[in-house]
């Protein structure tokens, strides 16, 4: 079979386009990575997913796909508008540590997360702190195309010296500078952002640097695209990341790459949605509503069963996220499983339905990352009659290398175990051991004190999984 086209929607246009790389067979992809100065929530989260779902396809595809990954680790303040603290260094003076020691903390903790929910990490993750020099030199950059200004705060992008700023998110640049008041920041324009931000006169910051313009730091905007610069050129391929990155972050990034080298920056912009609660409000930690994947695992879930309560919905719409929406995703995704161990891999009947669930299935992942209905036609596939289970399970295998929803482990059935008294447990351990011995009399013995107390042994040619009556 022919592979599909891949079509993505680009942000840029607001079209779904064929996805042509750059340069035939390779990828430069970047996304946008967090800010470590607290745990990341499972609405970040959310957006790691599906960059990892498009990497996976494309190196299914044949691509090879250069991934880079940042962490923000000095320059996010507050607020976007240039103003507030840095969240780090403010993270730092509440728990009495260093800046240095909290960004590294709540990376390492972020890896663990990702690892959790079956992200590959990237070809290399960079860090912000680590690119100072570059920075500062895609500073210089823009100065000498007369893009930049210096006020008392700082040194700023002059937004209106750059006729395609706000091209992506169709900002309308005059109706925002007629509504704009003289700030006293000193901005030219409302837009104009900070490219490096001088430190206060009265007190020393924990992470600043010697610049040609004054001791400082560098703007939140300028870390991207100088590390994309420095690993990637100055044109990539794919640039991913949320929504509320279009108006300002992803803007900025654009007039900053655009600006210095007069060349286009990304071929498409990818985005995802928020994950919403009740009443759509979105979950964030200035909110202080955010849930972090350790608080799922605690309740007994497995973040695979998150992973799988994510693809169920398209990475562009709106996911709602409650208890009750997780607890069937749960279900659903260990019933999946269940459905699977149980499949014999020595039917091979029927190979030519197999060949039209394989098309089927690449085809909705090829079509802008329909992980949805390449789950649902996984489901579809797997309670078919009229395709043998050994083809079954060839295709799962095949699927989950981008799916990564573990559909073939069949050890770790985390909610459903804790729910499972230890005796009933002990019970089941023994009856395997009887039917193994062939003590028909001692296993039935057995069995029937086990659905006494609710549960059920389902056997399987290598080992048994134990439910509820009702399950």
């Amino acid at each position: 079979m022919t592979a599909p086209e891949v079509k993505l929607f680009n942000t840029l246009t607001r079209e779904k386009e064929v996805f042509v790389p750059l340069t035939p067979g390779q990828v430069k992809m970047y996304t946008c990575g967090p800010t470590v100065y607290n745990y990341a929530h499972i609405g970040n989260l959310r957006s790691y997913i599906f960059p990892d779902l498009l990497k996976k396809l494309l190196a299914f595809l044949g691509y090879q796909v250069t991934q880079i990954m940042n962490f923000t680790d000095v320059g996010h303040l507050t607020s976007d508008a240039d103003a507030g603290d840095d969240k780090i260094e403010k993270a730092a003076a509440a728990l009495g540590k260093s800046a240095w020691d909290i960004s590294k903390f709540y990376a390492e903790a972020f890896k663990q997360d990702i690892s959790a929910l079956n992200i590959a990490f990237p070809s290399r993750f960079t860090y912000a702190t680590d690119y100072i020099p570059q920075q500062i030199d895609l500073v210089k950059a823009l100065e000498d195309k007369d893009l930049t200004y210096a006020n008392e705060d700082g040194v700023y992008y002059d937004t209106a010296q750059f006729s395609d700023y706000g091209k992506m998110a169709k900002l309308d640049l005059e109706g925002l500078q007629e509504g704009a008041r003289i700030d006293a920041d000193g901005k030219r324009n409302k837009t104009d952002f900070a490219l490096w931000k001088f430190s206060p006169s009265d007190a020393q910051r924990q992470m600043e640097w010697e610049s040609p313009w004054g001791k400082g730091f560098p703007g939140w905007h300028l870390e991207c695209t100088a590390m994309i610069f420095a690993e990637l050129g100055p044109t990539i391929d794919i640039h991913t990341g949320g929504t509320d990155h279009i108006p300002v972050h992803h803007t900025n990034e654009i007039a900053q790459a655009e600006g210095a080298t007069g060349q286009p920056f990304v071929k498409y912009w990818l985005h995802g949605e928020f994950l919403v609660l009740d009443q759509n409000q979105r979950m964030g930690k200035s909110e202080g509503n955010f849930v972090t994947l350790q608080t799922l695992i605690d309740a007994g879930f497995s973040p695979k069963a998150y992973r799988y309560l994510c693809l169920t919905s398209h990475y562009r719409h709106f996911l709602t996220f409650s208890q009750d929406n997780l607890k069937a995703a749960s279900t659903a995704y260990f019933k999946l499983k269940r459905t699977i161990e149980h499949l014999h891999a020595q039917d091979d009947r029927h190979p030519e339905g197999a060949a039209e669930y394989r098309e089927k299935i690449l085809n909705a992942l090829c079509d802008d990352l329909n992980a949805p209905k390449a789950v649902g036609l996984i489901w579809d596939l797997v309670q078919n009659d009229q395709v043998g289970d050994a083809h079954k399970l060839v295709l799962i295998r095949e699927f989950d290398q981008i799916l990564s929803l573990d559909l073939l482990n069949f050890t770790d059935y985390p909610e459903l175990l804790l729910q499972i008294p230890d005796e009933v447990q002990s019970l089941a351990q023994a009856r395997w051991e009887a039917r193994l011995a062939k003590n028909w009399a001692e296993s039935d013995r057995l069995r029937d004190l086990i659905q006494a107390a609710g549960f059920q042994m389902r056997d399987g040619k290598d080992s048994f999984e134990l439910v509820a009556l009702d399950a």
